[in-house]
C-alpha cells in the first residue's frame, strides 16, 4: 500500500509540474474530481461532466482522472469514470469509525413503513450533506431529488438544513458569510436561510417546502455524535400533497423520535 501510494504521489507530482499548481491546489482539485465521480454513481461520469462539475479544464480533469485510475482510485469503463477498488478498500476500513448505516437502517425502514414516504440517511462532510442510504416507501408517487451519493451544501435540502441549524452559532455565521448558495435561488440567500434555521430550532426538525424541485418536499432531523455535534440526519421526501400542515407535525415527531434513538445508541 505504501509503495503504491508513493507511486501515485509521484504520478500526480508530474501533474503538479505540468499544471503549474502548488500541492494544496492539487489536493483540492483531486478531492473535487473524486466528489464529482462519487456524485455520479452508480451511472458514472464522462470526462466533460467531471470538468463541468469541478470547474476544471477538460484536459486537466482528464489528467487527474487518469492518474487516479492508474492506482485504482478511479475505474474506467464504457467511456465513463467510476469510483475504484482502492476507495472501496479504504472506505471499508474507515467505516469502522464513521459508518452508522447499520444503526440507522432499522429506523429508515420504520420511517418508510410508517409514513409511506422515502426515507434517507445523510452525513455531514465539511460544508456539505451527503446522502448515504435510502429506503423506499409504499406511496407510488416518489420524489427523486435525493439518492445515494448526492451532495448538497449545508442549508440546502432538509437534511443539510437540520445539521446546519444545530451547529454552534459562530460556525453557522462563518459558513453563511462565505457560502454561495445563489444557484439554489433567492430562498437560499443568507437571511432566508437564517429564518429557516430559526424555525428548525423551534420545531426541532427542518422543512424544505419544494425549494430544490417544485412540488417535492422534504423534512429532516439531525442525528448527533458522541460530542453532541450534528453529524448525520434522517429525512423524508415526497410530493407536496403528502406534506400538508395537518400531517407535518406527525412526520416531524417520527423523525425526531428515530433521530434521538440513533443519537442515544451512538452515545452509548
Amino acid at each position: 500500500m505504501l509503495s503504491k501510494f508513493g507511486r501515485h504521489v509521484a504520478v500526480v507530482d508530474m501533474g503538479v509540474h505540468n499544471m503549474d499548481m502548488d500541492g494544496a491546489q492539487l489536493v483540492g482539485r483531486v478531492a473535487a474530481v473524486l466528489r464529482a465521480v462519487s456524485a455520479s454513481m452508480p451511472a458514472g461520469a464522462g470526462t466533460t461532466a467531471v470538468a463541468d462539475a469541478t470547474g476544471l479544464a477538460r484536459p486537466t480533469a482528464h489528467r487527474i482522472l487518469s492518474s487516479l485510475a492508474a492506482d485504482g482510485f478511479i475505474d474506467r469503463g464504457d467511456q465513463r469514470w467510476y469510483l475504484g477498488p482502492e476507495l472501496y478498500l479504504m472506505g471499508a476500513i474507515a467505516a469502522e469509525r464513521y459508518d452508522i448505516t447499520d444503526l440507522a437502517r432499522d429506523s429508515l425502514r420504520a420511517l418508510a413503513g410508517e409514513t409511506g414516504e422515502s426515507a434517507f440517511l445523510s452525513a455531514r462532510r465539511g460544508d456539505e450533506s451527503v446522502c448515504l442510504l435510502r429506503e423506499e416507501g409504499s406511496f407510488p408517487i416518489r420524489s427523486f431529488v435525493l439518492y445515494e451519493g448526492i451532495r448538497f451544501p449545508l442549508g440546502v435540502a432538509s437534511a443539510g438544513l437540520a445539521m446546519l441549524a444545530f451547529l454552534p452559532e459562530e460556525q453557522v455565521e462563518r459558513y453563511l458569510a462565505t457560502a454561495d448558495l445563489s444557484r439554489w435561488g433567492d430562498e437560499h440567500a443568507p437571511d432566508a436561510v437564517r429564518r429557516r434555521i430559526a424555525e428548525t430550532r423551534t420545531r426541532g426538525y427542518a422543512v424544505n417546502p419544494g425549494l430544490i424541485v417544485e412540488g417535492s418536499w422534504g423534512m429532516g432531523a439531525a442525528v448527533f455524535d458522541r460530542a453532541g455535534q450534528p453529524a448525520w440526519a434522517l429525512s423524508l421526501t415526497g410530493v407536496e400533497s403528502r406534506f400538508g400542515p395537518d400531517r407535518r407535525p406527525e412526520l416531524g415527531r417520527l423523525l425526531l423520535e428515530h433521530a434521538h434513538r440513533i443519537s442515544q445508541r451512538l452515545a452509548r
